[in-house]
């Protein structure tokens, strides 16, 4: 179908353009002003959609509501999504507290920690020892998780869930895991993605600031 992940990061983008639209009260969009919104050609989005079966009309564009629920249903948002994350350190407390997942269907509902001293159950998300993470998963038939432990733990920690049934995994720990055969994990170095900004705001400084000499001259 020629469907690749860059397309499904794509559809992500437009559902959320698409979810600001319809709580500001647009009932129409045309596929340039998604385009524009996303940084895209009209084109890529339609091309997009197309893959995936959506269609609009020339002139009166796409219904808002109607595409929102599609792409819903597509990414599997049309439904409650459970997630568990290992680590309870920084990155873990900061995901657990961020409210923006429950917006989008995805309710954390555990995390977990080798390190009892953290572990606490009479909380809004309850943090609980890590040995109890396979019976967790295989009871309630989870099937994402997050890893955000330290780089030496992280394999250790994916080999496990991967064994209690999780088929998905955001990594943050900084190094590459493996997984089975049909299992999908996305790794998030935010040390990788801060060093690229850094580079990339350092190459067009001297540019800028030439700009502005000559600007000024």
């Amino acid at each position: 179908m020629g469907i690749n992940k860059n397309s499904i990061i794509r559809l992500s983008r437009y559902k959320s353009v698409l979810t600001r639209l319809r709580l500001q009260g647009t009932a129409k969009v045309f596929s340039d002003g998604i385009a524009d919104a996303v940084g895209v050609t009209a084109a890529q989005v339609r091309k997009d959609f197309s893959i995936f079966g959506l269609s609009g009309n020339k002139r009166a564009g796409y219904y808002v509501d109607a595409l929102v629920e599609r792409l819903n249903a597509i990414l599997g948002k049309d439904e409650v999504q459970d997630v568990v994350i290992v680590g309870a350190g920084n990155i873990g407390q900061a995901l657990m507290k961020y409210k923006g997942f429950e917006r989008e269907g995805i309710r954390i509902v555990a995390a977990f920690d080798i390190d009892v001293a953290v572990c606490r159950d009479r909380t809004r998300i309850p943090v609980w020892p890590l040995f109890k993470l396979s019976r967790f998963v295989s009871g309630r038939r989870i099937k994402i998780g997050i890893i955000a432990v330290p780089e030496n733990a992280a394999q250790e920690v994916a080999d496990i869930m991967f064994k209690s049934g999780i088929k998905g995994i955001l990594n943050f720990a900084p190094l590459r895991l493996r997984g089975p055969q049909g299992s999908v994990i996305n790794n998030v170095n935010l040390e990788i993605e801060l060093e690229n900004l850094i580079y990339f705001v350092n190459l067009s400084a001297p540019e800028d600031n030439s700009t502005f000499l000559n600007r000024n001259s």
